[in-house]
């Protein structure tokens, strides 16, 4: 009994310690998200001038990170929204929209009037229900130099039936965050864990809410049992049979001095069950053991979910963390969960092998009804596979990659295992360079993976190339698009200020980031003449006079970008900014 009272108190701390950290949090960011709102509408003002929808045949996306890729409810469609680049001085934030055509390996760009402002690390759900819909949750906006965040708390659905951005506005929904997951489970949308940071503070969560996709209405569960510990970036995926996600992962920081942080990656695994009819659901967390090969410890992992409900990860980094430096091992390999059997196995590539060897394999995978990976065969040494690229100034990018082996059955099979090997030695596999926040998605039992970034040195690669693999067959990754070395931009220090304040100009001409001189022609022309609907400053007009004089148009301005339910100080206070930012352009 006593034993008992101290646990829960000393849950109870933990609890009051979080809350005061998230009241912490949410007081110092406050001022930093007031400024980037005045950004952030601003965008959505010139979204606000796009009055049809218009779909233009375009290259593939641009490079980035953490973005959302998904498969089509209904179409034979991938759809990419937003996501991250930076280039060594700026941090530039999406809010495009790509639908890619799997049978005709194709592009195409979507313009839709009012869609959610720039943002990376949300995540995005797709539903069958209304014709297909696409749920978008929460994510980042950061400032150009990259030192304030914006952290979203709102909730989207695009109507791929009729090409509508909406927004849903649902009270008791989770506070603002990124790096969360979220996943479709019956008919509820789980959104659990992910981070809030500010300049100086952050945390991490823990706690799940769920959306209901019948009432539209949000709660905040309270499950039985003990929760993985707070976390973002992990992987989350739904059982088979709908009645329980699976949370494997994740990475977290503690601050253990003043200006010292350090970081944990997660390996452990919690399955969240429910039980009981719709409407009066119970949940409880338990601890998972899972049997088979798991993947080594890593961040940044790409994650979707396969055929018969496995899970699936690709990629990551595992950083080394010394007190003056950084360093991190990214990985390409591919691991894949079954949720079933609680088990996990590397995913190995067969590629070209002999009739014998695909007999001898076909007679192992039949008595598992599936042909797709050498599940019960565990993983040999690592083979380390050095690449070289050469970028368009000359910069030679060193890729490693590490790809896991396979140990041969039985003594009876080693020679002809080495034979084989041999054989394929001379037609090496093609595969994804390794990477860290990479995008995945699987349709009709095929994985794509687009961009993501690695690091070399000191110096970041964001990639926009695009794979394919047949995880049924497990032969080959397919290439899409290749990478081009000629996108790898980077502004070291050397890089004069000119060129950067030629950066900051093209970054105000759209929060899309142009492509090609006739894009940011019309971008310049959509400004003038953005511009010139604003009042004009008069002539021996001081900031004050202006504001005074120009106070209820950019209240209007501000309350069309913020919403009918944002409070009246907020609004006044944005439209000073707003004013001020125009007055001091002029």
């Amino acid at each position: 009994m006593g034993k008992k009272g101290k646990k829960e108190k000393k849950v109870k701390g933990a609890e009051k310690t979080a809350a005061k950290m998230e009241k912490k949090v949410s007081k110092r960011s406050k001022r930093e998200e007031e400024d980037l709102e005045v950004l952030i509408a601003e965008f959505q003002n010139l979204d606000a001038k796009k009055t049809q929808v218009v779909e233009t045949t375009c290259p593939p996306p641009s490079p980035r990170l953490s973005a959302s890729l998904s498969a089509h409810p209904e179409k034979d469609e991938l759809i990419l929204f937003g996501g991250e680049f930076f280039n060594g001085k700026k941090t530039f934030l999406y809010n495009d929209l790509f639908f890619y055509s799997v049978k005709k390996n194709s592009w195409v760009k979507s313009d839709i009037p009012n869609p959610p402002p720039p943002r990376c690390s949300h995540q995005a759900v797709v539903v069958p229900q209304g014709g297909g819909q696409l749920w978008v949750f929460g994510g980042e906006f950061a400032s150009p130099n990259g030192e304030q965040f914006y952290h979203y708390k709102d909730l989207w659905v695009l109507h791929l039936a009729t090409n509508t951005w909406e927004i849903i506005k649902a009270p008791g929904g989770p506070p603002g965050r990124s790096g969360h997951r979220m996943v479709l489970s019956k008919k509820q949308l789980l959104v659990f864990g992910g981070f809030h940071e500010s300049t100086r503070d952050f945390i991490y969560y823990n706690d799940i809410y769920s959306f209901s996709l019948d009432t539209f209405s949000w709660s905040r569960l309270a499950p039985s049992g003990s929760a993985p510990s707070p976390r973002s970036a992990c992987q989350m995926t739904s059982t088979a049979d709908g009645m329980g996600v699976v949370i494997y992962g994740g990475y977290s920081k503690v601050r253990v001095k003043k200006d010292v942080e350090k970081g944990t990656i997660h390996t452990d695994m919690f399955l969240l069950k429910r039980e009981g009819k719709d409407g009066q659901e119970k949940w409880s967390w338990s601890r998972v053991s899972p049997s088979g090969n798991k993947p080594t410890p890593r961040s940044g992992f790409s994650g979707a979910v396969g055929p018969a409900a496995r899970a699936v990860l690709f990629g990551g980094v595992c950083d080394e963390e010394e007190e003056e430096t950084l360093e991190g091992d990214f990985y390409n390999d591919l691991y894949l969960y079954d949720t079933g059997k609680n088990r996990w196995f590397p995913g190995l590539l067969r590629g070209n092998k002999s009739e014998k060897k695909k007999r001898r394999r076909g007679k192992k995978a039949g008595a598992d009804g599936e042909g797709a990976e050498r599940e019960d065969e565990a993983p040999q040494g690592p083979t380390e596979v050095i690449k070289e690229i050469v970028t368009e100034d000359g910069t030679v990018m060193t890729i490693k990659e590490v790809i896991p082996g396979a140990q041969e059955e039985d003594d009876e099979e080693e020679e002809e295992e080495e034979e084989e090997e041999d054989d394929d030695a001379s037609a090496p596999l093609v595969e994804p360079c390794a990477r860290s926040s990479a995008m995945a998605t699987v349709r009709q039992g095929k994985l794509f993976l687009y961009g993501g970034m690695f690091e070399v040195g000191d110096r970041q690669f964001t990639l926009n190339d695009f794979y394919s693999l047949d995880l049924n067959k497990m032969d080959q990754w397919e290439v899409l698009v290749e990478m081009d070395p000629k996108t790898q931009e980077w502004l070291d220090e050397s890089e004069s200020e000119e060129d950067e304040d030629e950066e900051e100009e093209e970054e105000a001409k759209g929060a899309e980031g142009a492509e090609g001189e006739e894009e940011e022609d019309e971008s310049e022309e959509e400004d003038q003449e953005d511009e010139e609907e604003h009042p004009p400053v008069q002539e021996g007009d001081s900031l004050t006079d202006y504001q005074t004089r120009t106070e209820q148009y950019w209240i209007g301005l501000a309350r069309a970008n913020m919403g009918a339910d944002a409070k009246d100080k907020k609004v006044a206070k944005v439209a000073l900014a707003m004013a001020k930012v125009f007055f001091e352009d002029q």
